[in-house]
C-alpha cells in the first residue's frame, strides 16, 4: 500500500513538473491543458497540506484545495488589475510560492524535530 501511494505521489509530482515546463517554455502538446491545470491546482494545495501535517487528513485536504483555488484566483485578479496578464508569469509565481511554502515546511519540521529531541533528553 505504501509503495503504491509513493509511486502515485511521484507520478503526480512528475506531471506537475511537466506542466510547469510546458507552460514556461510554451511547448505545444495535446496534454498541455491537463498538465498546466494539474500544476496550478496541485502545487499550492500540496504546499498548504504539507504545512498542516498534524491535522485531520480530510480537513487538511479540504483546506489545501480551497487555498489552491484562492491563490490562483487572487493571482489572476492581480494580473488583470495591473494589466500584466501573462500565463508564464502566473505559472512562475505559483511555482515560487509553492517552493516558498515548501521551505517553510522544511524549516518548521526541523524546528519541531529539535524540540522533540530536547524533550527526550530531559
Amino acid at each position: 500500500m505504501l509503495k503504491h501511494r509513493r509511486a502515485l505521489a511521484w507520478l503526480l509530482a512528475l506531471a506537475c513538473i511537466a506542466g510547469a515546463v510546458v507552460a514556461l517554455f510554451d511547448l505545444d502538446t495535446p496534454l498541455r491543458p491537463l498538465l498546466i491545470s494539474l500544476f496550478l491546482l496541485v502545487v499550492p494545495g500540496a504546499a498548504v497540506v504539507g504545512l498542516l501535517r498534524d491535522r485531520d487528513p480530510l480537513a487538511a485536504l479540504s483546506v489545501g484545495a480551497a487555498a489552491s483555488l484562492v491563490l490562483n484566483v487572487l493571482l489572476a485578479e492581480a494580473m488583470l488589475l495591473f494589466n500584466a496578464w501573462s500565463p508564464r508569469a502566473g505559472v512562475a509565481t505559483v511555482a515560487v510560492l509553492g517552493g516558498f511554502m515548501y521551505v517553510l515546511r522544511v524549516l518548521y519540521r526541523g524546528k519541531n524535530m529539535q524540540t522533540e529531541q530536547g524533550a527526550r533528553a530531559r
